[in-house]
C-alpha cells in the first residue's frame, strides 16, 4: 500500500428490510478535520484521472462499483513512484483514505455514486492535475479486465 493511504474495512448489519453501514466517525484513527462532504454520480465506463492535492486528504465511499488507482507523487516519500489498485463499492464495504500528494482517479464499473468528505473546502489553488495518459505514470484508464 502507498504511505499514508488507508482502508477501512466497514461492518454491515444487514436483515429482510436491508442494512445499515457506518462510514466514518470523528473518533476514527484515520479521519481528520472535515471541510466538505461531496457526491459525483458516474455513468458506466467513465473515468475521472488524474487528480491530487497539495494541502487536502479525502476520504471516499461508493456506491456501484469502482475501479481505483493511486499514484505516490511525494518526493520524500518511502513509497514514491508506486502505483496501487483497488475497489470500492457495494461488494467492497470500505472507505478509503487518499493524502496529500497521492494522485488518485477511478472508472465506473457500472453506475456508481462516490460519496466523499474532505479535510478541507474546495480551493482550486490545492488541486492539481495529471493527464489521464501521464507517461510518467504508465497507467491504461481504458484496460478492461484480461480475458481467461
Amino acid at each position: 500500500m502507498i504511505e499514508g493511504v488507508e482502508i477501512k474495512e466497514l461492518a454491515t448489519h444487514a436483515d429482510e428490510r436491508g442494512f445499515f453501514r457506518e462510514i466514518i466517525r470523528e473518533t476514527d484513527g484515520f479521519f481528520g478535520h472535515f471541510g466538505q462532504w461531496s457526491h459525483a454520480l458516474m455513468y458506466p465506463g467513465s473515468a475521472k484521472a488524474w487528480h491530487h492535492h497539495r494541502e487536502q486528504t479525502d476520504w471516499w465511499y461508493a456506491i456501484g462499483s469502482l475501479k481505483v488507482a493511486l499514484y505516490d507523487l511525494r518526493p520524500d516519500s518511502p513509497t514514491k513512484g508506486e502505483l496501487v489498485e483497488l475497489f470500492l463499492g457495494d461488494r467492497f464495504a470500505r472507505c478509503l483514505k487518499i493524502p496529500p500528494g497521492v494522485a488518485h482517479g477511478c472508472r465506473a464499473l457500472e453506475l456508481s455514486h462516490l460519496l466523499y468528505v474532505t479535510s478541507n473546502v474546495y480551493n482550486p489553488e490545492d488541486e492539481g492535475r495529471l493527464a489521464h495518459d501521464d507517461e510518467s505514470i504508465g497507467y491504461d484508464w481504458t484496460a478492461w479486465p484480461k480475458i481467461t
